[in-house]
């Protein structure tokens, strides 16, 4: 499997990097609901997206997990294909069991991706809001995290160096939560992170709603809605965000910068 990362990483140093971006997410369906008109509007406007998926959604179906594994794949790349995803790769854990996955493992495998690509732009789940019952994501999350962290030092991973995978820092990123709205003041990196909603209204979520497929349509559309009600817009998504100042950000993305809040 790590061989197999390494490869895919090589041959991906020679995409030009300047407009990449990495979306880590534990099932096939997270950063969908979390992040996909976002990635949709950044797909449209020529950016590559690829996805890193930590689990193997082998529980999504009912029956004999084989099966149910290939409906999951089948399925988690029609949704990516509908909101104009590159690749995916499948780190393969098991779904449910990511407590049993070393941290150190799961955290080289992302080292080794975001070295290979040299993404402008990481999306994470935020593994900070509140009340979060999926421990799958809350692990991936501080998973991705420590490899955005650390991945442009030279004191981990230095066997990735020894194949060539110079240490590299992602300059940006994105810390998402599918199923509901950011609550005030919830999630994110506390210290240098903005609060940011983006207008996904239109063909985005035109993207979002396909991916989804009919019977995630009418919940996408309430969520969608209801995050666009807070920020002034009819449909949106929220983040929290790190990188570049306000002024910096309209060259990726078109969205309204708000100051973080603890009440």
């Amino acid at each position: 499997m790590f061989r197999s990362l390494v490869i895919f990483a090589f041959t991906a140093v020679a995409i030009a990097q300047h407009r990449r971006i990495l979306v880590v997410t534990a099932s096939s369906g997270d950063y969908i609901f979390g992040a996909g008109g976002t990635l949709a509007k950044f797909a449209r406007d020529g950016w590559r997206v690829d996805v890193a998926q930590v689990g193997n959604d082998e529980k999504r179906f009912a029956g004999v997990q084989a099966e149910a594994r290939l409906a999951a794949t089948a399925e988690g790349r029609r949704a990516a294909t509908a909101i104009g995803v590159t690749d995916i790769v499948r780190l393969d854990h098991k779904s449910g069991e990511l407590g049993y996955v070393s941290a150190t493992e799961l955290r080289n495998q992302l080292f080794a991706l975001i070295r290979g690509i040299k993404p402008r732009i990481l999306f994470i789940p935020d593994p900070y809001v509140h009340y979060q019952d999926d421990h799958d994501r809350i692990r991936t999350g501080l998973a991705a995290e420590t490899a955005w962290g650390y991945s442009g030092g030279g004191t981990f991973a230095n066997e990735l160096t020894r194949f060539g995978f110079a240490p590299y820092g992602v300059p940006e990123i994105y810390y998402y939560t599918p199923g509901r709205p950011y609550r005030a003041g919830e999630g994110g990196e506390v210290v240098k992170a903005k609060f940011v909603s983006l207008d996904i209204t239109g063909a985005p979520m035109e993207a979002k709603l396909v991916a989804v497929g009919a019977e995630g349509r009418q919940f996408t559309t309430d969520l969608a809605r209801a995050i666009g009600a807070k920020h002034g817009v009819t449909h949106a998504e929220e983040f929290n965000h790190v990188g570049p100042s306000t002024e910096e950000i309209p060259p990726y993305a078109l969205q309204r910068a708000r100051p973080r809040t603890t009440k």
